[in-house]
């Protein structure tokens, strides 16, 4: 088409932009903002709804016609091995997100690593697939984790999308690159950092998660069109099974800023979810991860 704007060596074109969508399954008590009131000890012991919502997403992404990545807790594909086998016979991938959600940066090298493959066999056990994609629990690979990619890359992981290049109370690497990197020197890993947007010199999460839930759709869309469009590059989209379900139990003992994070608009994420896939082109994060490559080779 002759009004297309010419791609580059490191850009390509809105029209031809596939997006990275993914979820990360893990259940409502094992997020980061529960972890000081919630023991791991205790999980076992309270509602699952993991796989109910999980197969809701199923469902949702059945009807929008779209493929999607799911980085599941080794937790998670223990218990409930049947749904990590629907969701790969529904050609989903199926990648990793840890064993039970610790935070990298509260680990060690040889730790991180048997985290890893504990999930690893777990995931395997259950749909009979090695997971080449990882994702870190809460975006926890940052600058307090100068090993952990390297323990990816000598574990065989073809990329990572673990990074968050914002600044925020709980996690981000703001000085990282907002696009794929080789993080690891000789290595052929790449690192897919989750999707920001930069206004008038500031720079904005547009990833999804609950800036997706709470902030205006619009903005949410109109973010990932600027990417695609005027910097020519895929946008990396996720959210929880959790975010579409408003009935699920209450914290009262958490703080007040987690709860108003983890419950707003609980209600109105599943329609503006539909509304997204719609939008906008969506695929496999590692389909996004091979054409990343050949911008980066």
């Amino acid at each position: 088409m002759t009004n297309r704007r010419r791609a580059t060596a490191t850009t390509r074109p809105e029209a031809a932009m596939l997006n990275a969508l993914s979820v990360d399954v893990e259940d409502w008590f094992q997020v980061g903002a529960f972890e000081g009131v919630i023991a791991r000890d205790t999980w076992d012991s309270l509602p699952h709804r993991v796989e109910r919502n999980s197969d809701a997403v199923l469902a949702l992404f059945d009807q929008a016609g779209v493929k999607a990545t799911f980085f599941t807790l080794g937790w998670v594909a223990e218990r409930y091995p049947a749904l990590i086998r629907r969701i790969a016979d529904a050609g989903h991938e199926v990648a990793s997100h840890g064993w039970d959600h610790r935070r990298v940066f509260t680990l060690e090298a040889a730790t991180f690593r048997a985290d890893l493959e504990r999930a690893r066999i777990a995931i395997e056990d259950a749909c009979g697939q090695s997971p080449i994609g990882y994702r870190a629990p809460s975006f926890s690979i940052d600058r307090r984790t100068p090993w952990a990619h390297r323990v990816l890359a000598e574990e065989g992981y073809a990329y990572s999308s673990s990074v968050a290049p914002i600044r925020h109370d709980h996690y981000g690497w703001p000085e990282a690159p907002r696009f794929a990197f080789r993080p690891v020197e000789g290595a052929s890993l790449i690192e897919l950092p989750v999707t920001t947007v930069e206004i008038s010199g500031r720079r904005m999460a547009a990833g999804g998660g609950g800036f997706f839930r709470l902030l205006p759709y619009h903005f949410s869309s109109w973010a990932i069109s600027r990417v695609n469009r005027d910097e020519g590059r895929p946008a990396i989209f996720y959210f929880h099974p959790w975010e579409i379900d408003p009935g699920q139990p209450r914290v009262s003992r958490a703080p007040l800023k987690s709860r108003l994070r983890h419950y707003s608009r609980l209600s109105a994420m599943q329609g503006k979810l539909r509304k997204l896939l719609g939008s906008h082109e969506w695929g496999r994060t590692d389909a996004v991860v091979a054409r990343e490559r050949e911008l980066l080779s």
